[in-house]
């Protein structure tokens, strides 16, 4: 085969409508646009940002300076429940890495914060790379120790 061979498979391509070729073609005249109106005149349908008279959405957008609405530095944080620690036993010292292991963390690559929803009765040792008070005061109430440990990415 050749590339002068090729030709599209029987019946994929249809050939254009020949329209406002006289009478006999059946689309003549009017071309199938109909009589007078915006519609039938040449370059009719406007810009397609144009709604219509109502004001542009590009116009009602917030005006955006610089990089938008979000901060270039910001920290996602994979958020845990003191709740959810409590399915470690007694004694266990949970890291990301033990965490990320069991499928409790979003996305593995961001740092840890552990929130004080729920009630803990377990002594653990939690280390994370931030704690809300709350889950701290939880935490070391039920005799356990909640450690930092410094991000990858802070410090530089």
């Amino acid at each position: 085969m050749k590339l002068h061979d090729l030709k599209p498979s029987e019946g994929s391509t249809k050939r254009r409508k020949r329209v406002a070729r006289g009478i006999g073609a059946g689309q003549g005249k009017t071309a199938g646009r109909g009589y007078k109106g915006q519609k039938s005149r040449s370059g009719s349908g406007g810009a397609l940002y144009r709604q219509g008279g109502n004001l542009p959405f590009y116009r009602r957008l917030p005006f955006l300076r610089g990089v938008g609405f979000t901060p270039i530095n910001r920290v996602v944080y994979n958020e845990v429940n003191v709740e959810t620690l409590s399915a470690f036993k007694a004694g266990t010292v949970v890291t990301p890495e033990l965490l990320a292991g069991k499928n409790m963390l979003h996305k593995t690559k961001n740092p840890v914060v552990i929130l004080g929803r729920g009630e803990i009765k377990k002594a653990l040792t939690v280390k994370a790379h931030r704690f809300t008070k709350s889950a701290k005061e939880k935490i070391e109430a039920a005799g356990g120790k909640a450690e930092l440990i410094q991000a990858e990415n802070e410090g530089k």
